[in-house]
């Protein structure tokens, strides 16, 4: 008699080699068995031979789309969970699908831990946060400091997505890290060996944005004096990096658009297309679903490049992060060991940080250049963070993310005594235990 597998077995139906290649890794870490098929057809022969525990079907397909394609599964496996993976202007077709077979759908950019529970619930599959479900992290850079649940979420995702070719989309606010993410993302790829290149698409010149692209030819226009690669060639074997791509010119888009689709360039004043191998990863504190109802972005280009979108929290949905980023910040600006008092360490844990990192990063440059002793207090802090009041740490009721990080930065201040860290935060050594499990066990 046939064992059953540990886990099911999962067909991944897409006519993108990279998105078959980053979805089949994606839950090969969790030991499924994967199958592809880069067609409905290929799907279709593929079923009379095995039969998947479940599919996900992509919408847009050659010839027989997705949703023409779900009436067939039907008839055969009318029991098989199908989830629907639909662009953005196929979710009313989507929707209507669910209606009349597919058990769920979801939109691209695909976010991975969406699409795991997703998986996990049509296959009553328990999402307990025991090691099997767990992911691996390689080594990180010495500047990745974080200890917030929210991190570890992004910074796992990036070890499943960075080994694939998929092109990604970092969102998330000014100053909060995308550029660390994207070369975390070029650091853990097979391309590490090969540059990563870095541009801000607002600080290019509207005029100039082709060429610095995809290079120029001697004599293109005025004051071409030499031939000029680019950046795309700059970067082949690499990854090239377009900080705030919402701010590409519209008219360029379409050219940015064949790069991506036939791996070639053409040089500014030249009619010989050159090829290139590069992994586009982009990034934008833009929201450009807006910018493309608005007629500033086109849709085709985001979903070419957004196979994969990441969410960069802000700092003050991870205030775990804040003092240990702080300390590391004060270890790199100070010539000399210093620290912080509880009540600057209690003003940064409360501030908003509306600048995120870099704001934060500023402020402890500046406390380090105004601290004369061994100690930051908050007079050492830009005033309006100084101000900031104070948090109690209660003895009852939830954590929030505040006194979860106050008791965090104070136990690690008190090198771990746990009699100590609870008599400077004003409550029982026992109230500290409770709290401490409650934390434990939300991460």
């Amino acid at each position: 008699m046939k064992t059953k597998p540990t886990k099911p077995t999962l067909m991944i139906v897409d006519d993108e080699p990279s998105q078959r290649k980053l979805l089949g890794g994606f839950f090969a870490t969790f030991g499924f068995t994967i199958i592809e098929a880069e067609s409905a057809e290929a799907m279709l022969d593929l079923l009379a031979q095995h039969a998947p525990d479940m599919i996900l079907l992509d919408v847009r397909l050659p010839k027989m789309s997705g949703i023409d394609a779900l009436p067939k599964i039907r008839e055969r496996l009318p029991t098989v969970p199908v989830v629907l993976i639909t662009a953005y202007a196929d979710v009313r077709q989507a929707v209507a699908a669910v209606k009349s077979g597919a058990d769920d759908y979801l939109s691209k950019p695909i976010d991975l831990e969406e699409l795991k529970v997703a998986v996990y619930d049509a296959l009553a599959i328990p999402t307990s946060d025991d090691a099997e479900n767990k992911i691996a992290l390689p080594d990180l850079p010495a500047e990745f400091i974080f200890k917030s649940r929210a991190m570890r979420q992004l910074i796992e995702t990036v070890a499943v997505v960075a080994p694939s070719e998929a092109p990604i989309l970092i969102q998330g606010p000014s100053g909060a890290g995308k550029e660390l993410i994207a070369q975390l993302i070029h650091q853990w790829s097979p391309r590490a060996s090969h540059p990563i290149v870095t541009t801000n698409c607002a600080g290019l010149s509207a005029t100039l944005i082709e060429s610095e692209l995809f290079g120029h030819v001697k004599g293109a226009f005025t004051g071409a004096s030499e031939d000029r690669k680019g950046l795309f060639r700059t970067a082949s074997g690499g990854s090239l990096f377009l900080d705030e791509i919402g701010e590409m010119p519209l008219e360029m888009q379409p050219k940015l658009l064949r790069a991506l689709e036939t791996n070639q360039v053409t040089p500014v004043g030249s009619d010989r297309h050159v090829n290139v191998d590069t992994r586009l990863v982009a990034a934008t504190n833009r929201n450009l679903m807006d910018e493309i109802k608005e007629g500033r972005f086109r849709e085709d280009l985001f979903y070419r490049m957004s196979v994969v979108e990441l969410i960069v929290p802000p700092l003050a949905d991870r205030r775990e992060d804040i003092i240990p980023l702080a300390r590391h910040f004060a270890s790199q600006f100070a010539n000399r060991q210093v620290r912080m008092s509880p009540q600057a360490s209690q003003a940064i844990l409360t501030h908003s940080w509306t600048g995120n990192v870099r704001e934060l990063r500023n402020a402890i440059q500046r406390a380090c250049l105004l601290c004369q002793g061994d100690v930051i207090l908050p007079e050492h802090l830009p005033a309006h963070i100084a101000t900031d009041a104070t948090v109690e740490v209660s003895d009852t009721g939830r954590l929030s993310q505040v006194e979860r990080a106050t008791i965090l930065a104070t136990l690690e201040e008190c090198d771990e005594n746990r009699t100590q860290a609870a008599k400077k935060l004003g409550i029982s050594r026992r109230a500290l235990i409770y709290k401490l499990h409650d934390i434990d066990a939300d991460s």
